[in-house]
């Protein structure tokens, strides 16, 4: 199943956000397509954010993103976080 459409994929990724970036907010708070790092994001996340969720990846799941190309990428939201995770 493609990650986008596994709800509990999505939700341990807003978790792990969540977590790892000490934001004060529910995982429903998060909407799926919500932009994580563009100007109009809710979530004010910076570039530390974006490390230290990229470090938290790697633990978690045993996969670097070392392109930063391919992290602006993946991390655009957590839609695409789930699909890089689980492509289906």
């Amino acid at each position: 199943m493609k990650g986008s459409l596994d709800n509990n994929l999505k939700n341990k990724i807003k978790t792990l956000i969540i977590e790892n970036c000490e934001l004060d907010i529910d995982v429903n708070d998060i909407a799926d397509d919500l932009p994580l790092f563009a100007r109009q994001s809710e979530l004010e996340l910076d570039s530390i954010d974006a490390l230290q969720i990229s470090i938290a990846i790697q633990n978690t799941y045993g996969i670097a993103i070392r392109d930063s190309k391919e992290m602006r990428r993946v991390m655009q939201s957590v839609n695409t976080f789930a699909d890089f995770l689980q492509p289906g």
